[in-house]
């Protein structure tokens, strides 16, 4: 798992707190949020072992289990902050439910890992605004915390593009 090591903020002690859930929702399974990055990650990554490149491959792999994780906190998270969290884009409202729309379907090497790249840098940014709505600071330090993730995973695929643009 890609990640860096340092621990995330406990939520044992979170309460209800239903806009804080309305306002981090859109990160759990909206368009560019973590089911959308954990289901990118893994069609990208049959792509590179399709082609033989196991070690793109695997980063990928490792990335998505972050966002798995990242997706498992969120939806714990949800839950404490009072709401169902259910896979719609606007949970606990069960209608408009998750669908795969939004995920980009690239399949040649660069333009996967570019586009992986863009995503996560997206995701980036939606945190930042989401931290900006937020009041509650225990979940404002959740979703920083997350966030740093989130840049390691722009970092790592940077440095993989260059190596593969080097090859190329």
């Amino acid at each position: 798992m890609i990640k860096l090591e340092l621990p995330y903020p406990s939520i044992e002690d979170i309460l209800v707190d239903y806009k804080s859930a309305s306002v981090i929702s859109p990160a759990y399974c909206g368009v560019h949020g973590e089911l959308d990055a954990i289901l990118q990650y893994v069609y990208h990554c049959f792509y590179f072992k399709r082609i033989g490149d196991e070690q793109t491959a695997k980063i990928l792999m490792d990335i998505a289990m972050c966002e798995m994780m990242h997706l498992e906190m969120l939806g714990e998270l949800i839950l404490k902050l009072g709401i169902d969290p259910v896979f719609t884009r606007r949970p606990p409202i069960r209608g408009d439910f998750y669908n795969t729309s939004q995920i980009n379907y690239s399949r040649t090497p660069i333009k996967m890992l570019i586009d992986d790249i863009t995503a996560e840098m997206v995701a980036v940014s939606e945190y930042e605004k989401i931290c900006e709505r937020l009041t509650n600071e225990q979940v404002g330090a959740v979703i920083k915390r997350i966030i740093l993730d989130e840049q390691l995973h722009i970092k790592v695929l940077r440095e993989r593009l260059e190596e593969i643009n080097k090859r190329a």
